[in-house]
């Protein structure tokens, strides 16, 4: 009996240990594919009237092949690219949609405002904060996962490196 007691205990112990994991990373806000760790998919909060948003996300590759990133979708969105910010030679920030990003082998990439990023195009619902929205994000290798958006403040601390530009005149692409 005493026996039963313990391997009890320990089944226990293991079921509570399970739940702390997984709630630990509910609130990490992070998903797997492969090889690879999608942390902290997010967007910000649109005003109103907003046609266009962007998406933001760090990715960890924890292969020994380099994989890349090929697509992106949001149900709050109409159609979407990956695109990518730069400064010409000349010193003008510019911006380009791209074909997918390079997430090199053992190494890490991250969608940041002022860099590569997701643009969000022909919005069919308006992100606010404090909600999330569903979407997924397609691996030339790894394959498709699927995340959820998180959507911080607009002009929240994680703001805009490229001098406050904003996203206005996507509606062309």
């Amino acid at each position: 009996m005493h026996q039963s007691f313990r391997a009890a205990a320990r089944a226990a112990s293991f079921a509570i240990a399970m739940l702390f994991v997984a709630n630990q990373s509910a609130l990490a806000h992070g998903f797997e594919v492969g090889e690879l760790e999608i942390d902290h998919p997010w967007s910000r909060e649109t005003p109103e009237g907003a046609r266009v948003a962007a998406g933001y996300v760090k990715i960890v590759n924890h292969g020994s092949e380099a994989d890349r990133l090929v697509a992106v979708t949001g149900d709050i969105a109409g159609r979407t690219e990956i695109h990518e910010m730069a400064v010409d030679d000349k010193g003008v920030m510019t911006m380009r949609p791209i074909e997918g990003v390079e997430i090199p082998a053992g190494g890490e990439v991250e969608l940041k405002p002022g860099g590569y990023h997701v643009m969000f195009l022909e919005l069919t619902g308006r992100p606010k904060q404090g909600e999330k929205f569903a979407g997924t994000m397609t691996f030339e290798k790894a394959g498709t996962v699927e995340v959820e958006f998180a959507v911080e403040a607009m002009g929240g601390a994680q703001s805009h490196g490229g001098g406050g530009h904003d996203h206005g005149d996507h509606s062309s692409h």
